[in-house]
């Protein structure tokens, strides 16, 4: 992928994760959330959030001090 298509993907993900952090949120303040879908959704979050800090880490360059 060129830096190009990195930013694009990054900025999704970033779209991605705020959406499922308000679908968790949404789900939790309702009460009557499934556990087994907050998991899995909890669990989406943080791939997601992996992703996207291997992106970053593509996009900056290693400053070695």
């Amino acid at each position: 992928m060129n830096e190009q298509e990195l930013i694009r993907r990054l900025e999704n993900l970033r779209i991605e994760h705020r959406d499922l952090d308000a679908a968790i949120a949404a789900l939790t303040a309702s009460g009557t959330g499934d556990q087994l879908q907050l998991m899995r959704l909890k669990k989406r979050k943080l791939a997601i959030r992996d992703q996207i800090f291997m992106i970053e880490d593509n996009l900056l360059p290693d400053i070695i001090a």
